[in-house]
Order: C-alpha cells, then structure tokens, then sequence
C-alpha cells in the first residue's frame, strides 16, 4: 500500500483546523496542524511534509517569514497559501519568494482538492528529475572511468582538474576509447550540470542541413524553411555541446564554430539579429588535425581554439592491465540488464582477452561481454560464449606468437591480424559486411582495424 502524502496545515484559526482536518483526511491524506509559525518551523526541523498549506495572516511571525525559512530548511517544500481577499498581493510576493499557488478565502472544497492535486503531481515531477540527473551523476561519474594503470590514473587527473573550467576541451583518441563518455563526465562534474548537455554527431548531416541544427534559422532562409527554428547552440545555452568527431565539419561550418567560441554569439541562417550564448564546447576525434591542417582540411585557428585542454584517451591494447576491471564492470552491468547471474569469465576466457589487440577497444569489449551474458547458461563465461573469431585467434597464435619467433611482439600481432582480415576479405569477394560476420566483429570495428592496419580493400584479390 502505497504511504499517505502528509500536508502541513499552519493557520491560526480553530475553524480552519476543524475544515481542513476532516475534508482531507477523508480525502486520504495525513494531516499535522500548526497555530502559529513558531510552532511550524520547529515540526519542519523534525518532519517532512508532502504539502503546506500557510496561511499568511499569523500573529507572531509573519506567513511570508515563515515560508522564507521553511524553504531555506527544505528548499523543495510545496507550499499553497491560504489568503483573504485584501491580502491578495501579499500572496503574489510570496509566489515570487518560492510558494507553489495561492488559494482564497472563503475557498471552495473541489479548488482546494484540485490544487492540492496538481502540487502533489509537481512534487512528484520534481522528485523523479532529482531521480533522474542523481542516476545521470552516478552513470557519468569520475569513478566510471574504470582502471588502475598509469596511464588511467593520469587521465583521470586531468579530467577531474578540466571539468569546473569553462575552457574548451578537445578529445583524441580511437574510436571505442569513450570520448563520449569523458565528455559527459566533465558535463556532469561542472556547475553546468543542471543545464543541456547536446551531442552533435557531426559527419551525419549534410553541411547545410548540419548549420541549420547548430544555429536555427529563420522563416524563408531557404527553400523548405517553412517556420523559425531554434538551433543546438541555443539548446545548450548555459550547458554543453559536444561535437562529435569534429574533423568531419566543412571549412565553412568550421568559420562559424570559431566565431562562436571566440566571440559566444551567432546568427541563425538567413537572419540578421546576433544571438549571445553562453555554452562550453567540448569536441573529439580519431582523426590527425595537425595533418589536416596541413592538408587544407582543418583551419588551423579553430584547432588553436580547440586545443586549449588536450585530453589524449589511450587505446585499449595500451592498457591490458585494466581489461579484468572493465570484464567485471560489463559482467555487472548486462548480468542486471538481462537478469542472470553472471559471476565472472573462466581463466583461459580472461587469457583470450588480454591477449586480443582490441582495435575497437572498449566499445569492442564491452559488445563482446554483453553477447557472452546472453548467451551464457552458466554462472561463468566460457569459451563456448566468444565469438569464434576469438577462438581462432588463440589457436593461431600458439604458432604465430612465440618465442623461438625473432620478431617482436606487436609486428608478429599484426601479422596475424593482416593474414586473418585478408583472407577474410577473399573469402567474402571484398564485401567488408560479410568478411566481418565471418570474423564474429562489427563491420565498423573491421573497418577501423583496415585504416589503423594500412590494409587497401581494392588491392585484394576478390
């Protein structure tokens, strides 16, 4: 049974207390009386109420000082004031010092109910978006950048140190890695938080198209512009925008993102009025930008602009000694998503794993952990649960990787890995889709092993 919401009725008059103690208790609802505000805020010190109903015309402490200081105790404290007619203004100042709504006296049963009603779904409103963004602080946490190696410890620093600044952060690192998931965090841990955080996947829209969502528009500005439109930057005004992959933006797009950063203002398409922002902007990519620059690609001012706080994510084949924490932290998470109880990976499962080179690294991982958790039937991840690619990695390199093999390490690893992806590629006639399938990985984890690999498609024999 669901608990009773308990209003707070602070009146001085034993007419009031008699009323409202009968009609909402019939209604349901808890009710504690108090005659006067002495009395109210020491309850108030002690108790939590759903509702308060406050009655501005007390002997003592004034109505307006004791909502003042019921809202410094409990700053989401839902209070309707009860007020005669001639004291209506008094009851709009303390809707502007925090009261929910006003009701007057001699008041209608159904309106106060109704009143009561609507504050009691805003309280409930209210408590479900503290919910929500307390879930959101936990998910994007600083402790959710799990590891324990060097090179861990050290970007966790500098994230920690970058995030209450406003200064622009530029994210590099392959693709996997978790910009993303970086840049949340900063959000998350700035006084930013309470605001917007936007996420433009820029390589995803065609350039017009893309400045239209960034800026807005206005009526007629092209061809289809029907109506006025408010742009991302305006919906991330006071927050973040996070800008994906930023070596994908035109040069054009890229002027205007510099104006932006540089001077916190824009113009929608097609206008002429300047509208002021005050947003931080966090980008990332997997891309070279100096080698860009020199290419004419990337203008070398914005990268300037971008580059103040330079946060570097390190591959995941850099930093093996973390995949153990990051197997369980996934364990953890699919276990409760699909409801089994999943204790951990045998040993020779943990060996495949921190031997395989991850070219999409956590993200590659962490798809792999989920895949083993559903298609598991026992309490610990077995070789029956990888994806045969995996298995035929190990199998291979028993002969590949060994030590009466004079070449080191990496080079005999990407041996390997050129061998298997070329003849996958033969196998499937140069589809990369069905090589990948063939492979048991993503068609884009394949695709980013091809670029970091050098491996020309068109050169293989189909």
């Amino acid at each position: 049974m669901a608990n009773k919401e308990i209003i707070h009725v602070i009146d001085d008059e034993p007419i009031i207390h008699e009323v409202l103690g009968k009609l909402l208790t019939s209604e349901g609802y808890d009710v504690e009386i108090s005659s006067n505000g002495k009395e109210a805020l020491n309850k108030h010190l002690h108790q939590s109420f759903d509702i308060v109903l406050l009655d501005l015309m007390m002997p003592g402490i004034s109505g307006i000082d004791v909502l003042k200081k019921i809202k410094k105790i409990d700053p989401f404290s839902i209070v309707i004031i009860i007020t005669a007619f001639a004291s209506i203004e008094s009851a709009i100042s303390a809707m502007k010092v925090g009261a929910y709504d006003y009701i007057q006296k001699p008041f209608k049963h159904d309106d106060l109910l109704l009143t009561i009603k609507r504050a009691i779904e805003h309280r409930q409103l209210q408590e479900e978006n503290l919910r929500l963004k307390d879930e959101l602080k936990k998910k994007y946490s600083f402790e959710n950048i799990i590891g324990k190696s060097k090179l861990v410890k050290n970007l966790f620093e500098t994230i920690k140190a970058s995030a209450p600044t406003r200064s622009t952060i530029l994210l590099q690192g392959e693709s996997g890695t978790g910009k993303e998931l970086v840049a949340r965090a900063i959000h998350q841990n700035s006084n930013r938080t309470d605001f917007a955080f936007i996420v433009v996947n820029s390589g995803s829209l065609p350039p017009d198209l893309l400045e239209s969502h960034l800026f807005g528009h206005v009526k007629g500005a092209f061809t289809g512009a029907t109506s006025e439109k408010k742009g991302l930057f305006i919906a991330a005004d006071k927050g973040t925008i996070f800008f994906d992959e930023i070596s994908s933006l035109n040069m054009e797009t890229q002027a205007k993102l510099l104006r932006v950063i540089q001077e916190r203002e824009f113009m929608k398409l097609g206008g002429t009025k300047t509208i002021k922002v005050n947003v931080r902007v966090i980008v990332a990519t997997n891309s070279d930008l100096e080698k860009l620059i020199e290419q004419k690609k990337f203008r070398e001012d914005l990268f300037y602009r971008l580059n103040v706080i330079k946060i570097e994510l390190p591959p995941l084949r850099e930093r093996k000694e973390d995949i153990p924490l990051l197997v369980k932290h996934f364990l953890d998470v699919y276990s409760k998503e699909n409801n089994k109880e999943i204790l951990s990976v045998t040993e020779d499962v943990m060996e495949i794993l921190e031997n395989y080179d991850w070219p999409g690294n956590i993200r590659e991982l962490e798809n792999l952990i989920e895949r083993s958790v559903v298609l598991s039937k026992s309490k610990y991840i077995n070789r029956k649960s990888l994806p045969p690619f995996l298995l035929t990695t190990q199998e291979r390199g028993k002969y590949i990787f060994s030590t009466n093999n004079p070449s080191p390490l990496k080079q005999q690893m990407k041996t390997f890995q050129e061998k298997a992806i070329t003849e996958a590629l033969k196998k499937a006639k140069g589809v990369q889709k069905k090589a990948a399938f063939s492979l048991g990985i993503k068609p884009t984890t394949l695709n980013e092993m091809l670029k970091r690999l050098n491996i020309d498609v068109n050169n293989i024999s189909k």
